[in-house]
């Protein structure tokens, strides 16, 4: 029961979440990064850059077992959730934005997730057979994450108005199955879980913590508009885990390796409704002229 939920419910529930993505994305989602360089730009540094590093830093003091490692890079790899959206606007971040850095995101996590993925087993050596995500496994991935979009916006461009009735059902049906699936994988593997999670609560609360601030103080930092920031600092802290768990049980075929994303993504959801209400915009003054930029291009996308 718990292989096919693993091998079979997972991607299925990964494949109808992405296609629901793809129903809300239109081709000006891509475009718009060209109008807001400065905030793509640094979001995108921090995602691919600086919180792998950051991760990696994390492990070795951690000092995880090679397996559990792999899988905290693996995470560190995802791009951002469509849980993002949400957050970013409850809190009053700038949500298309965040679709356009999620849109971004996914396309390129096509290459950097097997490329960090591959560095990290080179260096951690968890598996005796295996040096790494083969070219095989990297195409897995491309379908695995790109063609339920693809499929998705080609629906919204060819049937617009039944795309926008479809969102929301698919919305609801994707959160269902992932349920149903996650809850049987994990009873399944009850115990393993139970075995491992001490090791990984402070270190998966830690990242989330860190890859919420850096999201949100970067771009702050660099004079960009506090609604993008609370944009990026959703979309950069708020990892895909559903993803990493997909591949690291379906495309690398461990059980182990998705333990890292599965209890992030049961705690990543308190962490980042606690911290939405830190870095929230309680001001009535008039907004910076970053800020005004930023809400004139939600207005017009």
């Amino acid at each position: 029961m718990g292989s096919a939920l693993t091998t079979i419910g997972l991607p299925v529930a990964l494949g109808i979440i992405m296609f629901g993505l793809g129903l809300s994305l239109t081709p000006g989602d891509f475009a718009r990064v060209v109008k807001q360089p400065k905030a793509v730009i640094l979001a995108l540094l921090c995602q691919l850059i600086l919180l792998p590093a950051i991760c990696f830093g994390l492990v070795l003091w951690f000092q995880l077992p090679p397996i559990l490692a792999v899988g905290m890079m693996m995470l560190a790899a995802s791009p951002g959730g469509t849980t993002a959206n949400l957050y970013s606007h409850l809190f009053r971040g700038d949500v298309a934005l965040n679709i356009s850095l999620t849109a971004v995101n996914s396309v390129i996590a096509v290459v950097t997730l097997p490329l960090i993925t591959n560095l990290a087993i080179m260096y951690f050596k968890p598996f005796d057979d295996q040096l790494g995500m083969q070219w095989s496994k990297v195409i897995e991935v491309f379908a695995i994450v790109l063609l339920p979009v693809v499929l998705g916006m080609i629906v919204r461009h060819f049937a617009t108005d039944f795309a926008k009735r479809a969102d929301r059902a698919v919305r609801i049906i994707s959160m269902i199955v992932l349920v149903v699936v996650i809850a049987g994988a994990v009873a399944s593997n009850w115990q393993l879980l139970v075995d491992n999670v001490g090791a990984l609560a402070a270190i998966t609360v830690l990242f989330c913590i860190i890859s919420l601030a850096v999201g949100y103080v970067v771009p702050r930092l660099a004079r960009v508009g506090k609604r993008q920031s609370i944009a990026a600092s959703f979309e950069i802290g708020i990892h895909n885990a559903t993803l990493a768990i997909v591949i690291a049980q379906t495309v690398m075929g461990s059980m182990e390796l998705s333990l890292p994303a599965a209890v992030y993504g049961v705690l990543m959801f308190f962490i980042a409704f606690a911290f939405g209400f830190i870095i929230r915009d309680r001001s009535t003054a008039p907004e910076t002229h970053a800020d005004t930029e930023g809400a004139e291009t939600s207005r017009t996308s």
